[in-house]
């Protein structure tokens, strides 16, 4: 299963690096949005009906990704990035940490979820994101470590 969703990741790559016209922050916003989509499938169905889940999930959250990576610009993703290192450090389970940027008007929140500590001893926290761009709303869930230099590390 592992496979099929790097493979599916992979090939979002290609079609984003080949896009006329696509930035960064929409190939970023589509890498994203694939892993969010392809893990999400992954805990739909077994067998030949959960690639089909991955595949569909992989593709609905690359364009959902590519759409929110257009839409962010630099500050706000400076704002999203800062606001994140702060939930993941200090920020108790289950409570929201919010950022806004008021030039744009877009914002979001983290929520850490979990927190466990890996076998190798490292810290990870699995996360809920929100961000809101033009009234839209987008979420994703991912797991991120902690760096040896203290720095929390999207892991996926």
């Amino acid at each position: 299963m592992r496979k099929a969703i790097v493979i599916l990741t992979l090939f979002c790559l290609v079609l984003a690096g080949c896009t006329p016209g696509m930035g960064p922050k929409e190939t970023g916003g589509t890498l994203v949005g694939a892993g969010t989509g392809a893990l999400l499938g992954s805990q739909i169905g077994s067998g030949s009906g959960q690639l089909v889940a991955v595949a569909i999930g992989t593709l609905a959250g690359a364009l959902a990704g590519q759409e929110v990576g257009r839409s962010l610009d630099r500050a706000d993703r400076l704002a999203m990035e800062r606001n994140a290192q702060y939930a993941l450090e200090y920020t108790r389970t289950n409570q929201a940490t919010s950022w806004r940027n008021p030039d744009t008007g877009n914002y979001g929140n983290v929520t850490p979820v979990e927190t466990y500590q890996t076998s190798a001893g490292q810290y990870c926290r699995e996360y809920l994101q929100t961000v809101v761009i033009g009234g839209q709303q987008q979420q994703a869930y991912g797991t991120a470590c902690r760096q040896p230099d203290g720095s929390w590390k999207i892991i996926r």
